[in-house]
Parts: C-alpha cells; structure tokens; sequence
C-alpha cells in the first residue's frame, strides 16, 4: 500500500486548514482522502492486479464523497472552494 509522506501531510493540512491547528475540518480531510486517491490510482496503474488496494480506493473515495456531501449540505461556499482548489468534478 502506498504511504503519504509526512511533509507531504504537513503541506496539505497547512494549506487547506481554516484556521491554525485546524486538522480536522472537512477541507482537510477531503484534501488529504484526494491525496490518497492519487497514490491509490497510481499504484493500480502499476499493479492492475491488486484487487485489495482496489477495493480500498474504493472505500477512501466513498468516504470522500460523504465528507464532500456534508460540507455541500452545511457551507455551500467552503464546498465550492474546495472543489475548485482540488479540480473535483461534481
């Protein structure tokens, strides 16, 4: 499974925080499953075979769409921020 670097992490939650501290907003958590997903989509590219990392990308997007769906339904504003930021389809 691929990991997500550590500065990687630090970088993301730093820009897409609301405030200082802030790891636990929605933005983050959305921009960090969107990371994931990327090293995810990559690394089946390269392994079309591993079906278990398969069936956990599919587990990380669903989470992402949850989170993108309560955000919608609570700040439209902060919803569309985040997509446009990220270049979500939606």
């Amino acid at each position: 499974m691929v990991s997500t670097n550590l500065n990687d992490k630090k970088k993301i939650i730093s820009e897409f925080a609301t405030k200082n501290g802030d790891t636990g907003s929605p933005e983050v958590q959305i921009a960090l499953l969107s990371h994931k997903i990327e090293n995810l989509v990559s690394h089946l590219k390269i392994n079309p075979k591993d079906n278990h990392s398969r069936r956990g990308l599919l587990g990380v997007i669903s989470k992402r769409r949850r989170l993108l769906t309560f955000l919608q339904k609570k700040a439209e504003d902060r919803y569309e921020d985040i997509v446009n930021k990220l270049k979500l389809n939606k």
